[in-house]
């Protein structure tokens, strides 16, 4: 919906296992809503590997004659949502590349923020690249490497970037998996049967009976071979740094990370939200699905009750048809609409997870309105988005992130509620409770991890210069 955050992109990897490639279409399958750009499966028999990918869902491009492609042991897996790169079929992972020690497959989610220059002194030393995606440039540091053996030039590359990354990376005799030092972003490690599994969230691990072992710590590189798994820590420790946005909206609920249930913390956002920003009302709901878990936090918390007063249609595909004749916020009502006989006459708080640019809460505001409710007051799980994202998010530029140049008050009146809070960030912080000191909020507080600077940048996947 337009307005929204786009996720990232979304990894697996199985090793050692006769239904590799089966279960790595079935782990992308539950990672689905980490992108729905493009999918691919990349898988290993014996010393060769085939790719199968393309641009769509999972089920779009992956069928039962393409899964009998990709024979062997190993695979790996990704769905993507372009954050750095054109969105073509160039651009969809898996990566395969020959070079001079053999094959590689990559998957990575994440965003590289020194990417283009690196890409540009690698073309002037004479490297053809084939698509504008910033995972090649680590393909080409690979090759180029002169350390001894693949992890140690998969550790010689990743020295050399910034930004965020967790990559699962696939030979003819290993599969590696490893987060950047800071731990943007998930990644687990898992067994089933005699193999093992890494994948971006754990709620993967449950559609195929794996069984997780733990999170790949950030900065951490762990190597499954036949000889077993093998754990390094090659890159200068940092303070964590985990992506809060994989709470309040991009992970699945049913997932675990670094301990803690996602949709147990939605609720407590929820919670919080109440505390800070009770009003008297008749009725919670939520804009789905996004907003259930936070609606019912708020609702336990308030003693208001929560009801379903939006309901989503789950069959639009990626274009559709509009009417001649024009529709006023069609866009918005092909994929919401609001319960009338829940919501007329009633004063209604509403939960959702963000505001971007306000014009998509605008839009649901009135069609709320348009169903007779008397009030409308509009809550945010999450604080006001002020800035852009560098590390795997597509953020809109500043000056289109609302916040940034708008004051509450001011977008409560554009909107059109009768009254918006957000919850705060030290309430967000509290809500987390231990990741809380180790989470990245620079989307609402400008502490970039990382240092950027807003100039350097046009849009995340138009890069100017770093």
């Amino acid at each position: 919906m337009s307005g929204t955050l786009k996720e990232h992109c979304g990894v697996v990897g199985i090793y050692n296992h006769p239904e590799a490639a089966n279960l790595a279409y079935l782990g992308l399958y539950a990672l689905q809503h980490r992108g729905q750009e493009s999918a691919g499966i990349l898988s290993l028999d014996g010393n060769k590997m085939f790719i199968e990918k393309g641009m769509g869902k999972v089920a779009d491009v992956i069928n039962q004659a393409r899964l009998a492609q990709l024979p062997g042991s190993a695979a790996i897996g990704h769905v993507r949502y372009s954050t750095s790169g054109e969105s073509s079929l160039a651009e969809s992972q898996p990566l395969m590349a020959k070079y001079a020690s053999g094959t590689i497959g990559i998957t990575h989610n994440g965003n590289l923020i020194n990417a283009e220059r690196i890409r540009s002194l690698l073309v002037e030393d004479g490297s053809i690249f084939q698509s504008t995606t910033d995972s090649e440039v680590i393909v080409h540091l690979i090759a180029r490497s002169r350390a001894a053996g693949f992890a140690q030039r998969v550790i010689d590359s990743l020295s050399k970037i910034e930004g965020a990354y967790s990559l699962i990376f696939l030979t003819e005799t290993q599969m590696i998996g490893t987060r950047d030092p800071h731990g943007f972003h998930p990644l687990a490690l898992g067994r089933i049967g005699d193999g093992y599994c890494i994948v971006s969230e754990t709620c993967a691990m449950d559609l195929i009976g794996a069984t997780l072992i733990r999170e790949i710590d950030p900065g951490e590189m762990v190597i499954i071979d036949e000889t077993g798994i093998k754990s390094f820590r090659p890159f200068p420790s940092q303070k964590t740094r985990f992506c809060v946005f994989e709470y309040i909206y991009f992970a699945r609920p049913d997932s675990t990370i670094h301990g803690l249930n996602v949709h147990m913390v939605r609720k407590e956002f929820g919670r919080q939200l109440a505390r800070e920003s009770a009003v008297d009302a008749d009725v919670v709901i939520s804009i789905p699905d996004s907003g259930t878990s936070a609606a019912l936090g708020y609702a336990e918390e308030s003693g208001i009750p929560y009801d379903i007063g939006m309901i989503r249609n789950r069959y639009v595909g990626r274009t559709f048809i509009e009417p001649k004749q024009s529709i006023r916020h069609f866009g918005v009502k092909l994929k919401l609409n609001p319960v009338k006989e829940l919501l007329s006459g009633k004063r209604v708080i509403v939960i959702d997870d963000s505001i971007v640019r306000a014009t998509t809460s605008k839009k649901i505001v009135s069609l709320i309105r348009g169903v007779g409710a008397r009030e409308i007051h509009l809550r945010i799980s999450s604080p006001p988005t002020c800035f852009s994202c560098y590390y795997g998010i597509d953020t809109p530029t500043r000056q289109e992130l609302i916040a940034s140049s708008h004051t509450k008050d001011q977008i409560c009146s554009y909107v059109e509620a009768d009254s918006l809070e957000y919850i705060s960030v030290e309430g967000m912080r509290r809500s987390v409770g231990p990741m809380g000191d180790k989470i990245c909020d620079a989307c609402f507080t400008g502490d970039y991890p990382l240092p950027v600077k807003e100039e350097h940048f046009v849009q995340l996947r138009l890069f100017d210069s770093i």
